[in-house]
């Protein structure tokens, strides 16, 4: 195993990462407000989608991706409006987003099956700093979204532990009724997260279609919305826990589409696998680990108080106060 192939994983690794750190960031958002939105798949189905096709109109990344996380708001608000305003179920809800995000983004973007695609993001310039062994090629060769990402998930933290808004936002979702009464406007902050959760997802979408596997297909998102969902629980709806369980996760997904270059060939030295290794179950390895870590996190559950916000998923009208 070749230095140039270990920094080529960890690029991979970083790039999935903050594919699933955004997506898992909004969710948190809007969860700490006391919504459950299980919509992220078809809002990063919907993100991907609008992001390239703006980038071949615009010819911009930044346009495309910004453009992708107001699209993917707005969409986000049909979960807004049933959860929030009418009062339906969240899970129900939620599941509709899906199902209705991924039939329109396949829909809408059937002409933009293999497009080449319109823009690319430039890599930020850090001079001497890129030349340094492994850290150079890895953090500082990084796309600019991912050291968007890290910003946004510094100012989430700071805004939800150290401000009064994200007091506010948590006091919603702890308990709606008692933040009402203390002048707190329940829907409006709620939709509020959802919307920017809905933003984020978007961005996520936009990072997988414009850096991380460019292009558009019917399938592109497969499954990583769940994944970002069960982030959240994983990561105790903190945004620093979710960076890691991102990279953790990011990880897998990077690791195996690359061990089957890491088999033993005839005079190879250094590290390498002796054996093959199916790819299809090697995909497996991450919903197997989400799987794995929700049975975990719910047996915690019944010997300790849950870390989830107390009033996620409950509807909220003013009237039944």
């Amino acid at each position: 195993m070749t230095e140039e192939t270990i920094v080529g994983l960890l690029v991979s690794i970083l790039e999935f990462g903050t594919l699933l750190y955004l997506a898992a960031l909004g969710e948190t958002i809007a969860e700490k407000s006391g919504v459950l939105n299980l919509g992220v798949e078809g809002m990063m189905a919907i993100g991907g989608m609008s992001a390239y096709w703006m980038a071949i109109e615009s010819g911009s990344p930044w346009t495309a991706l910004f453009f992708a996380a107001a699209a993917t708001a707005l969409f986000s608000l049909v979960h807004g409006f049933l959860s929030v305003v009418i009062g339906a179920d969240q899970v129900v809800s939620g599941l509709a987003l899906t199902i209705l995000g991924l039939g329109l983004a396949a829909f809408l973007g059937q002409d933009l099956v293999l497009q080449p695609p319109g823009a690319e993001f430039s890599p930020l310039t850090f001079g001497p700093l890129t030349d340094i062994s492994w850290i150079g090629p890895t953090i500082f060769a990084m796309s600019p979204v991912s050291w968007l990402a890290i910003f946004l998930g510094v100012a989430t933290w700071f805004v939800l532990s150290r401000t009064r808004v994200g007091l506010s936002l948590r006091a919603v979702g702890e308990s709606a009724a008692t933040a009402d009464a203390a002048g707190t406007r329940v829907v409006a902050t709620r939709l509020t997260s959802i919307a920017i959760g809905g933003a984020l997802a978007g961005m996520g979408g936009g990072f997988l279609t414009l850096v991380l596997a460019p292009g558009w297909n019917e399938g592109a998102v497969g499954g990583l919305g769940w994944i970002a969902v069960a982030l959240v629980i994983f990561g105790a709806w903190k945004p620093g826990r979710v960076l890691l369980g991102a990279l953790l996760f990011g990880g897998l997904l990077a690791l195996g589409p690359r061990l089957q270059t890491f088999r033993c060939q005839e005079g190879q030295e250094g590290a390498c696998l002796s054996f093959d290794v199916n790819p299809i179950l090697v995909s497996m390895l991450p919903y197997l680990l989400t799987i794995v870590v929700l049975i975990l996190l719910s047996i915690r559950s019944r010997n300790r108080p849950s870390l989830a916000p107390a009033a996620i998923g409950q509807a909220y009208r003013r009237e039944e106060r």
